[in-house]
């Protein structure tokens, strides 16, 4: 029974994805997010790093070594289910509830401590969540 209990939570486990989240240090992250594709130094002085881990893209801007911005989004380029998306967010509550913001025409989430904020919507063709920390650096990934 042991056994069969482990099994399952280990299959479990595998098919929801990990989540870092907004202040989470490179070294977290990137054992959160699995193979770096891509990193660039910007003129900003913040860093820019692209992720694959299965089933999805992260982009990360990382400001004095902690994350500022993420982006998430489908290897193939489909949409990120409402699951999906809820959980992007709620790993990035810090504590907080997220709400739609329902006076714009694209999806935004407003945080309720108003440290952060999301947007879904395309990115370079691609539908990406992009969460910002509004009090940090946040300039915008590219895609």
């Amino acid at each position: 029974m042991k056994q069969f209990l482990v099994l399952v939570l280990t299959v479990l486990s595998s098919w929801s994805p990990v989540w870092a989240n907004l202040g989470d240090s490179g070294d977290t992250i990137e054992d959160s997010y699995g193979a770096i594709i891509e990193r660039h130094l910007r003129d900003d002085g913040t860093v820019s790093v692209r992720y694959h881990k299965d089933r999805y893209l992260y982009g990360v801007i990382f400001a004095e070594g902690r994350s500022v911005s993420e982006t998430y989004s489908h290897v193939k380029g489909t949409d990120l289910s409402e699951k999906e998306i809820a959980g992007f967010l709620k790993a990035n509550a810090g504590g907080a509830t997220w709400t739609p913001d329902k006076k714009t025409k694209e999806r935004r989430f407003e945080r309720s401590d108003h440290n952060a904020e999301a947007t879904y919507g395309k990115m370079a063709g691609r539908p990406t969540l992009t969460v910002r920390d509004l009090h940090g650096s946040t300039p915008e990934i590219e895609n």
